[in-house]
């Protein structure tokens, strides 16, 4: 046999079309085919059976990776509306043979990255059939149109076979139009030459009137054409090649529309797998569907709306001239009649149920890489399942399970797959308790693959990337956080050599900078350890050297700074006075006050309170670090109240620039250091701050206006309220808003105790009797 003489079955689809589904089923049973040839990689023949497992439920893909290189890879997604899906089901149940026939992925995967398309093939297609069809008749929606000759015509009706030689007679004069043009680029030649090929094998085995084709309507012509079995042989010739291995995992609705990515998917899922599953009214179904998502969310939804919003969709269609309500029409009903012209409403119709949420499953037999198994074996025992929703998990790390479900998150993380992602916890912000949002994409399912070749066990293998990562990093930031996330994982076996990595690049590095941002991480990591009952006494050390080697190069390195060097100091003065009350509270195992390191430790708080000191008193010093350190001298009960408002004055002082003294001002009062309610409640400091402002040039207020806007715009609404209620009184009235006249402002001479003897019935009832007596009440 030279060509394709004889005449198979071709069914031209639209990929994930419900009405090309049905039309294929029903093609499918008139024409009862001894074997069924769709468009997908021949290598998952293998795999085929694996569709009429009673664990696999659509939507799925087929993966396939390259053997050596698993991020290089393609996907051939199918939902339970899609074309090729019906076509296997339909043989599996019918006892038929059924093949792939596409270019195999070991030619399709070697092709350079930037070349590959998302769905393992739809080539280099620079032209959209569906647009190109519905321009000639006149439409310039193409998703409208065919829902108009396709969506909307019910199976059975007539010849079955009808549509598809409509469809193939249409793409044969479309393919005729823009031959010579480009369009049919090289890739589609090569796809369409395997596909005959394997055609003409099924011909010689069955005939032609026992082969059936469901591939996409564009090859069909293709596939009539004359050609020969040389031409066709030489076009393959020398095509380059990997091993690829191939499995089914999961998809997801909202990787099936175009806002996903996937090049030839659909807009609305959830819509046409809807209109794929109605039996009959499929209007009224979908808006009662509508409906009931609406009153989960505590919206008021009556059966009075669905009936009206029905007859809108039927009005609309036919003004518009369309043979039934579309996705157009119903989405105007939902939001005039079900939304109250809410698009806000509208947005979560969109999102839950046209684009839609489902994730398909795969059974436990389907192949998968050794780390893919590990996963699954413990997201089963975790009781983790994946979820295409994002959603939110709180762990309680005291509990063992929620413990190691932080630490699976934690090393999928380290491994590049991110299934959750931290989040701030609310109500809580104590170490023993985390917040992940989690939401599992079917492009996981390649990082997983890709993270195999480190090992065949999520412990494993995480272990292995961090340890390779400890030696890759470049600087000492990356070496402490990646210790954290170490911690974090509970990876002890790769501590040791982060830990060696740590201390050659600690020992290395004298950027004051970079030792300042690596301190914060590093204590956390202690932390995180000692939650989890590991050890860390080497982390503690090394902390503890760290912390004395920013003592002694802090001072020089914020001398002669420029504002935005500045600033970036004042940040490493916060972490790191931060970083040293969490190194010294925390004891490490077995440790005390009285051991080497314990004194070590304890010593580093007064040592750094006298580097706060020299910061606060150089004049060299940078105006916004100088500020910062009297605001954390007076945090800590080293600097008296009086002795605040004098370095201030000196600060504000007509002698100081006004850029520098509105510096100063940011450093002791901005940040979101609570500075707001420091000048609340301290007239003394206010007066300051109020008298410099108002003695400022007016050219030297507009230089200065927008970092002191900078800092107040941080306040709250209420202490900014506050601020200006004071300043409007004058200093005369602002003791009748901060607290008593008398004394220090805001505060009694005395305690006035006829109103403290007021509040203890309050007090007895939040802390009870004996916690009372406990406390000397």
């Amino acid at each position: 046999m030279t060509d394709v003489a004889e005449r198979p079955l071709l069914l031209g689809v639209r990929h994930h079309g419900p009405g090309s589904a049905r039309g294929v089923r029903a093609a499918l049973e008139a024409a009862r085919p001894r074997t069924v040839l769709i468009e997908g990689p021949p290598e998952a023949d293998a795999l085929i059976g694996l569709a009429a497992h009673e664990d696999m439920r659509p939507p799925v893909a087929l993966l396939g990776h390259a053997v050596d290189e698993p991020g290089r890879s393609a996907f051939w997604p199918m939902a339970d509306f899609s074309p090729e899906w019906v076509a296997l089901r339909w043989a599996l149940e019918h006892g038929v043979p059924a093949r792939f026939i596409d270019l195999p992925a070991t030619h399709s995967l070697a092709w350079d990255k930037e070349e590959e398309t998302e769905d393992g093939g739809a080539g280099g297609l620079s032209v959209d059939p569906l647009a190109a069809l519905a321009g000639t008749a006149g439409h310039d929606d193409p998703e409208r149109w065919w829902e108009d000759v396709v969506e909307h015509r019910s199976a059975g009706e007539g010849d079955p076979f009808a549509p598809f030689a409509a469809l193939e007679e249409a793409m044969t004069a479309l393919r005729d139009a823009y031959d010579g043009t480009g369009v049919d680029d090289d890739r589609d030649g090569l796809r369409e030459a395997y596909m005959r090929l394997r055609l003409r094998a099924a011909l010689r085995e069955h005939g032609a009137g026992g082969v059936a084709v469901v591939c996409g309507a564009w090859h069909v012509p293709a596939l009539r054409r004359r050609t020969t079995v040389a031409a066709d042989r030489a076009l393959l010739k020398g095509l380059p090649r990997v091993k690829a291995d191939l499995t089914w995992v999961p998809w997801t609705h909202r990787r099936l529309a175009r806002a996903g990515g996937y090049g030839a998917g659909v807009d609305s899922p959830g819509w046409y797998g809807h209109l794929f599953a109605a039996p009959d009214r499929p209007v009224e179904r979908w808006l009662t569907k509508v409906a009931g998502l609406l009153r989960e969310e505590d919206r008021i939804v009556s059966p009075a709306h669905v009936i009206e919003a029905v007859r809108l969709a039927e009005a609309l269609a036919a003004l518009r001239g369309r043979p039934l309500p579309g996705l157009g029409e119903t989405t105007d009903a939902v939001r005039a009649v079900l939304c109250e012209g809410s698009d806000v409403t509208l947005a979560l119709v969109h999102d839950r149920l046209v684009v839609g949420d489902a994730l398909g499953e795969v059974p436990a037999g389907a192949p998968a890489v050794p780390l893919q198994r590990d996963l699954e074996r413990t997201q089963r025992r975790l009781r983790l399942k994946p979820e295409a929703r994002e959603r939110e998990a709180e762990l309680d790390l005291r509990k063992e399970n929620d413990a190691e479900r932080s630490r699976l998150l934690h090393r999928l993380r380290l491994l590049h797959v991110p299934w959750g992602r931290p989040a701030a916890s609310r109500g809580s912000t104590g170490t023993f308790r985390e917040t992940w949002r989690l939401r599992w994409e079917p492009e996981l399912s390649v990082r997983v693959a890709e993270a195999g070749v480190w090992g065949t066990t999520v412990l494993a293998a995480a272990t292995a990337k961090a340890q390779a990562d400890a030696v890759a990093a470049r600087s000492l930031a990356d070496v402490t956080a990646l210790a954290e996330r170490c911690l974090q994982a509970g990876l002890p076996d790769a501590l040791p050599t982060v830990m060696r990595a740590l201390a050659d690049r600690a020992a290395l590095d004298a950027d004051v900078g970079h030792l300042a941002q690596a301190l914060p991480a590093l204590v956390r990591a202690q932390r995180y350890g000692d939650v989890r009952g590991t050890d860390t006494g080497a982390l503690a050390g090394v902390a503890a050297g760290l912390a004395e080697r920013v003592f002694v190069g802090l001072p020089p390195a914020c001398a002669a700074l420029d504002a935005e060097a500045a600033e970036e100091m004042r940040r490493h003065v916060d972490a790191v006075h931060g970083a040293v009350g969490l190194l010294v509270e925390t004891a490490g195992p077995g440790e005390s006050p009285d051991d080497a390191a314990g004194a070590r430790r304890g010593g580093l708080r007064p040592r750094w309170l006298r580097v706060l000191r020299t910061l606060a008193a150089r004049d060299a010093v940078a105006g916004v670090v100088r500020g910062r350190a009297v605001r954390l001298l007076l945090d800590e009960g080293e600097v008296a109240g009086g002795e605040a408002a004098r370095l201030m004055g000196l600060a504000l002082s007509p002698g100081t620039p006004p850029a520098d003294a509105a510096a100063w001002i940011e450093g002791f009062v901005g940040g979101g250091a609570g500075g707001g309610l420091l000048l609340v409640h301290d007239e003394r400091l206010l007066a300051l701050v109020d008298a410099w402002l108002t003695g400022v040039s007016a050219e030297a207020f507009t230089d200065v206006l927008p970092l002191l806007r900078r800092t107040f715009a941080a306040y709250e609404t209420g202490v900014r309220r506050t601020l200006g209620e004071l300043v409007r009184r004058g200093p005369e009235r602002r003791a009748d808003v901060v607290g008593a006249a008398s004394g220090t402002p805001g505060f009694a001479a005395e305690p006035d105790r006829e109103r403290a003897d007021a509040v203890l019935p309050v007090v007895r009832l939040l802390l009870g009797d004996d916690d009372l007596v406990e406390v000397g009440v």
